[in-house]
């Protein structure tokens, strides 16, 4: 986010405000996906008298947020450059990995001295560790780097009259282009790098052929929609470093692990081709908290159908006919202004579009209701 900050030269809240909804819509729409393969597995929950107690688990690791809330407070409210922010906030991470030891001890009435040396010692060995990660990050960034001189010395232009050609007049072709290219230029590099790169290859191609297609496409809407896609090489086959990771701590075979993996991902697929079209989406213009909640339901609802769609599973085994009234709900509920305009109904009126797919997911929801898998009662204990 801060990088997307620098290159689309907008104040860090803007970029959490733009992504805001689509990325809170994709992580539910994955829950929402494990509920699914629970159900069709037929798992059941762990008893909440087995669970450990919320509050006191809770309560014994919030010094963790401090770090985190003095990060959001400097760049949201003090509005402090992104370096200064994080310093800040790093300080304030060893302040409190300094002083929970410490604390622990005292309160256990152990000793204290053993525990302030554990916690120095947590502090450098952090320090060691985040170097020693951020050699990776920083020779995949430096490598990036060399690719955005290249692009600034012509190959840019050359890619954008390429693209441009390629697609025609054909908006759709032109960001079908540009997020199978994400995806192949992201295979392989960390997410730092692969945003740096999208953004100066394939971001100004959307925005630069859109532009002379006639079709206005929101410089954020087109970083946004690089980064998506350039996340999802991530755990794209063959590369896919995620799925190789997954399938190591999974043990199960790399290449099923990551089509499994991008079959769960097409929720997110979904969500930068419903924003080049409905800016709504990314809260462009909209200044209102209550429609702003409004589309962020929406979305995550036409979410949920979507991958109901792509899972086939709601509430039961989707029926053919069932699939594309699961499709239709995520049309009309992501892009409300384009059912608007079939039907008539003026732009500005676009929200009353909501019902229709909300009746509409209620249908699939009665069509599939006597198909629920029934649930075997638990076992009576004997006398």
């Amino acid at each position: 986010a801060f990088i997307i900050a620098e290159y689309v030269n907008v104040p860090y809240i803007e970029v959490i405000k733009a992504a805001a909804v689509p990325a809170f819509a994709s992580y539910a729409a994955l829950l929402y996906i494990t509920h699914i393969e629970a159900s069709k597995l037929g798992l059941k929950g762990i008893p909440r008298s087995e669970l450990p107690p919320f509050m006191g688990t809770f309560l014994r690791g919030i010094h963790y947020l401090i770090p985190l809330f003095a990060l959001l407070f400097e760049l949201i409210i003090l509005r402090h450059s992104p370096e200064l922010s994080a310093f800040h906030a790093v300080w304030i991470l060893a302040v409190v990995m300094l002083f929970q030891n410490p604390v622990k001890a005292y309160l256990k009435k152990e000793p204290v001295g053993p525990a302030i040396k554990k916690s120095i010692v947590d502090i450098f060995t952090g320090m060691a560790n985040g170097a020693r990660n951020m050699c990776a990050v920083a020779m995949a960034t430096a490598a990036a780097g060399i690719i955005v001189g290249v692009v600034a010395m012509g190959l840019g232009q050359l890619i954008t009259e390429i693209v441009g050609t390629l697609a025609g007049d054909n908006v759709y072709l032109l960001l079908f282009i540009t997020a199978f290219a994400s995806l192949i230029i992201g295979m392989g590099l960390p997410t730092t790098a692969t945003y740096i790169v999208m953004a100066s290859l394939t971001a100004p191609v959307i925005v630069q052929v859109g532009g002379d297609m006639g079709f206005v496409v929101p410089i954020m809407a087109a970083h946004l929609f690089c980064f998506f896609f350039g996340i999802l090489a991530d755990d794209t086959p063959p590369v896919g470093l995620a799925a190789y990771a997954a399938a190591a701590i999974a043990k199960s075979p790399p290449i099923p692990t990551g089509i499994q993996g991008f079959m769960y991902d097409i929720r997110t697929a979904i969500l930068p081709f419903m924003f080049i079209f409905n800016a709504d989406l990314i809260l462009h213009k909209i200044n209102s908290w209550s429609q702003a909640f409004l589309i962020f339901a929406m979305a995550c609802i036409g979410n949920f159908a979507f991958a109901s769609a792509t899972q086939n599973w709601f509430v039961a085994k989707n029926r053919v006919y069932e699939i594309p009234l699961l499709l239709a709900v995520t049309f009309t509920l992501m892009r409300p202004g384009a059912v608007a305009g079939w039907l008539g109904v003026p732009h500005s009126e676009r929200y009353w579009m909501y019902p229709i797919g909300l009746a509409l997911f209620g249908l699939v929801y009665f069509l599939q209701r006597p198909r629920i898998p029934k649930v075997p009662a638990p076992a009576k204990a004997e006398a």
